[in-house]
């Protein structure tokens, strides 16, 4: 949400009821399939891992009646990034995963460098107003980190 208000504060108009709804039911289906890592894609493939989630979240909504479809819309836009909520909402998922990554590797976690090096390659397909804000978000991280790394080396470590 402090994302999505400060995107909307420098000018760029946003849907931010359909930005919530959306950031709240995307991991929905994880309650089901569990949160697969990257890696994981790499052993049976990214497309199979979306089926499953497709399919699990199908079967979450079922009940819920009238909204289902509108659920259901929600996540498909999310899960094919239509719509520039849908990319700010990825775009938050993966601030969201460096945090808790920082936050691991500040009590004393090793081996996360692939969390940051997906994480700063990502493309989220942004307007330059967005971009810019997102960017600034994932450039405090990795300064953070970075000062994190050099307080428990001792030298100066890169991302």
């Amino acid at each position: 949400m402090m994302l999505a208000d400060e995107i909307n504060a420098q000018g760029l108009r946003l849907d931010l009821e359909r930005l919530l709804r959306m950031a709240l039911l995307h991991d929905w289906a994880e309650t089901r399939v569990g949160d697969m890592p990257r890696t994981a894609t790499h052993y049976f493939g990214a497309e199979e891992r979306k089926r499953a989630e497709g399919r699990a979240f199908a079967d979450i909504v079922a009940g819920a009646g009238d909204a289902a479809a509108q659920y259901q819309e929600l996540f498909d836009d999310y899960e094919q990034r239509n719509s520039i909520e849908a990319r700010i909402v990825k775009a938050a998922d993966v601030i969201d995963l460096l945090v808790q990554a920082y936050a691991l590797e500040r009590a004393g976690a090793k081996g996360l460098d692939e969390f940051w090096d997906v994480a700063i390659d990502a493309d989220f397909e942004l307007p330059a107003v967005a971009q810019k804000v997102v960017s600034e978000v994932l450039d405090s991280l990795v300064a953070e980190r970075r000062k994190l790394n050099q307080a428990q080396t001792g030298i100066r470590a890169g991302c």
